[in-house]
């Protein structure tokens, strides 16, 4: 018999918070026509345009790591709530960029300060956004997030095919 933890392992944890964190975003940003994926986007492309740069579609799915496919689905709903403009680079016609429209800056500047809120909820136990266990908190995310993670094979009857 192995040790195990009697306790929830760290993988459910981090998926309760991640969908704890999910569920409370969609609910604070849904006034605003918005759901955590289309917030992940808006907010990340304004964080990217404030700093000059345009960014493509496969740019802004790298940045948020969302599917390119998901990012494509987003955009294009987005560009129908009037949020952002979807438009060919002349430099790569195969690449779209992305810009936040005036609407689309307006609405994402209540957004991040209505999930900014949110945010302050969920960092009070630790002692708010600069505390001490915060910061901490945040590198040993980072160096989760940093690892490379790629799901082992099981090599069993199922993967392999049967064998006599």
């Amino acid at each position: 018999m192995s040790k195990g933890s009697p306790g929830p392992t760290p993988g459910f944890l981090v998926w309760r918070l991640a969908n704890k964190w999910r569920v409370a975003v969609d609910r604070a940003v849904a006034p605003l026509g918005l759901t955590h994926a289309k917030y992940s986007l808006v907010a990340s492309l304004h964080g990217m345009q404030r700093t000059g740069e345009r960014p493509s579609q496969r740019r802004l799915a790298d940045h948020t790591g969302l599917e390119a496919l998901y990012v494509s689905k987003l955009a294009r709903a987005l560009e129908s709530s009037g949020l952002i403009e979807r438009t060919r680079d002349p430099r790569d016609p195969r690449a779209v960029q992305l810009a936040l429209t005036e609407q689309g800056r307006a609405v994402t500047r209540q957004a991040i300060t209505v999930v900014q809120e949110l945010l302050d909820q969920l960092l009070e136990p630790l002692g708010g956004l600069d505390a001490p266990r915060t910061h901490a908190f945040t590198d040993e995310l980072t160096t989760l997030l940093d690892a490379p993670l790629i799901p082992s094979v099981p090599n069993d009857e199922i993967t392999q095919g049967a064998t006599p």
